[in-house]
C-alpha cells in the first residue's frame, strides 16, 4: 500500500519547481498517477508545460494565475521573458481578482486530492500565494488535514511558515549561494522558464 507524505521543496534560491518536476517523472516512471498544478504561474511558455503536455496521458497538469502578455511570443521563441513584472502580484496592488481565481483553483485542488486518483499531487508555489495573502495559512492547514493517507503532497514556494513546515514529512530549504541575476543575467528560455 502506497503512503503518502508531505514534501515541501522551500528557499530563496531556484531549484524548487524542477525538484517537484523531477519527482513528478521518477513517479510516474513507476506508474503512479501525477497531478501537477501551477499557482501564480498563469503564463503558457513554461517550458515544463510543454513537456508535461507531452505526457498528458501520464500526468495531468493545471495552472492559476496572471497570464504574460508577451506569452505567446515567448512560447514561439520569437522574444524572450522581458522582466515587465505584469504576471506578478506587487506588495499593496489590488489582488480582489486574483484571491477570487485562488478560491477557485483551492476548490478544484481539494476536489482532485480527494478524488484519490492521483498518489502524487504537486501544489506548485502554493507557499507564495501564502505570502502574498492570496489564500489563508488556515485553508492550507485544512488542505493537509484532509490529505488522504495515499496521497503524497508536494507544496513548493518561498517562505514557508513554521506551522505548514512543522506538518510536513520532507523539507527541503534551496538555498542560494551565486545566482546570474546578480550579474544582470535575465530568465533563460529552457534554463530558467
Amino acid at each position: 500500500m502506497f503512503k503518502g507524505l508531505v514534501q515541501i521543496y522551500t528557499g530563496n534560491s531556484k531549484g524548487k519547481t524542477t525538484a517537484a518536476l523531477g519527482l513528478s517523472l521518477r513517479a510516474i516512471g513507476h506508474g503512479y498517477n501525477v497531478y501537477f498544478m501551477q499557482f501564480m504561474k498563469g503564463s503558457n511558455y513554461y517550458g515544463e508545460i510543454a513537456t508535461l503536455n507531452k505526457l498528458s496521458d501520464k500526468i495531468k497538469h493545471a495552472q492559476f494565475g496572471r497570464p504574460c502578455r508577451n506569452g505567446g511570443l515567448i512560447k514561439a521563441g520569437l522574444s524572450t521573458c522581458i522582466a515587465c513584472g505584469d504576471c506578478f502580484i506587487k506588495q499593496g496592488e489590488d489582488i480582489t481578482k486574483d484571491k477570487e481565481e485562488m478560491e477557485k483553483a483551492l476548490e478544484f485542488t481539494i476536489e482532485i486530492i480527494q478524488s484519490q486518483k492521483y498518489q502524487i499531487v504537486v501544489l506548485d508555489e502554493i507557499l507564495n500565494c501564502l505570502y502574498f495573502d492570496l489564500i489563508t495559512k488556515k485553508q492550507l492547514l485544512d488542505i493537509l488535514e484532509r490529505k488522504p493517507d495515499n496521497v503524497e503532497l508536494v507544496l513548493t514556494g518561498r517562505n514557508a511558515p513554521d506551522d505548514i513546515i512543522a506538518k510536513a514529512d520532507l523539507v527541503t530549504d534551496m538555498g542560494q549561494i551565486k545566482h546570474p541575476f546578480e550579474k544582470g543575467v535575465m530568465a533563460r528560455r529552457g534554463i530558467e522558464y
